[in-house]
C-alpha cells in the first residue's frame, strides 16, 4: 500500500486504537494528561479539503485531534473552521505573523491578536501553534520571549507547553517520518533525554510508526499530520511527492548555507 495515503492514516489510527492508546487534541493533554495517549496535531497549511476528509475520518472513528488554522486566503475558510469545529475537534491558531511583520514583534504582536479574534469569530480557540517559514532568518516562535501567549486566553503552544521529555514528538514534515536534515523551522528547542533522547532515525514510514505504536514502548506520543500531504487519489499523491521532493532540496540547501554561515562567523570570532 502506497504511503500518506488517507487509508493508510485509518491503519495507523486502528493501530493507535488498538494498542489502548486514548488519542486526544493538544487542549485535552494540557488540561488533563492521560498516562497513555496520542496527541493528535493538524496543521492546515492548503488543501482545505484533505483537511476536512481527514478530520471526517477521525470523527466516524470516535477521535478527536487539533486543527491548527492559518490566517491567510486559501486556509482562513470560515464554512470549513465551523464544521471541523462541529465535529468535535479543537480548533486552534497557525500562526505567522513574525513572517507577516518582517520580524518587527510590536506589530506582529497587533497582527496576532487580530487574526487570533477573527479566528474566535468562529470556533473556541485556546491554544496556538506556531507556522514555520523556511526562507525567514526568523521563527514566528521567537514572538513570545517578549510577550505571554497566556495574556491573550491561550492555555499553550505545542513547541513550548508540551513536556517533550515525557512526549515523543513524531512529524510528517518534508513527507518522511525519518529525521533527515530537511527540517527548517519544525524543531524542538530542547530534545536532549527522555523519549526524544532515544529515538534514532529508524521511522522514516508510517508502517514504521505503526510498529512504534503496536511496541507500547512510549506511553506518550504527539503526532504531527500535515492533512495537505494525505492523499488517496494517484493524480493528488504523485503531485505531492514531486513537490515535497523539490522542496525538500531548497531545504536541505538553506540548513546547509545556514551551518556553513555560522562556522564561518565563529571563526571569524574566534
Amino acid at each position: 500500500m502506497r504511503d500518506f495515503t488517507l487509508s493508510k492514516y485509518r491503519e495507523l489510527l486502528e493501530t493507535i486504537l488498538s494498542a489502548d492508546y486514548l488519542p486526544m487534541p493538544v487542549h485535552d493533554h494540557l488540561v488533563a494528561p492521560a498516562e497513555r495517549s496520542v496527541i493528535l496535531r493538524h496543521d492546515v497549511d492548503r488543501e482545505v479539503g484533505r483537511n476536512l476528509a481527514m478530520a471526517h475520518l477521525e470523527h466516524r472513528m470516535g477521535i478527536r485531534s487539533t486543527y491548527y488554522f492559518r490566517h491567510v486566503k486559501d486556509v482562513f475558510i470560515p464554512e470549513a473552521i465551523r464544521e471541523v469545529a462541529s465535529m468535535g475537534h479543537e480548533v486552534g491558531f497557525h500562526y505567522e505573523v513574525m513572517d507577516k511583520a518582517k520580524g518587527d514583534k510590536q506589530k506582529a504582536l497587533e497582527i496576532f491578536k487580530e487574526e487570533l479574534e477573527d479566528l474566535r469569530k468562529y470556533a473556541q480557540v485556546t491554544t496556538a501553534c506556531m507556522h514555520g517559514n523556511p526562507l525567514a532568518s526568523w521563527s514566528n516562535r521567537d514572538l513570545w520571549a517578549d510577550y505571554d501567549f497566556r495574556d491573550m486566553g491561550l492555555i499553550g503552544e505545542p513547541y513550548f507547553s508540551l513536556d517533550y521529555s515525557k512526549v515523543l514528538y513524531l512529524t510528517d514534515t518534508g513527507r518522511t517520518w525519518a529525521d533527515r536534515k530537511i527540517r527548517v523551522k519544525d524543531v524542538l528547542e530542547e530534545c536532549s533525554g527522555g523519549s526524544n533522547g532515544k529515538l534514532a532515525c529508524n521511522v522514516r514510514t508510517t508502517d514504521d510508526v505503526i510498529r512504534l505504536v503496536k511496541s507500547r514502548e512510549f506511553a506518550q506520543i504527539c503526532i504531527l499530520a500535515h492533512p495537505n500531504r494525505w492523499c488517496d487519489s494517484m493524480s493528488g499523491w504523485t503531485k505531492e511527492l514531486v513537490m515535497q521532493n523539490v522542496k525538500n532540496v531548497g531545504k536541505a540547501g538553506i540548513i546547509q548555507y545556514r551551518k556553513i554561515s555560522g562556522e564561518r562567523a565563529k571563526s571569524r570570532i574566534g
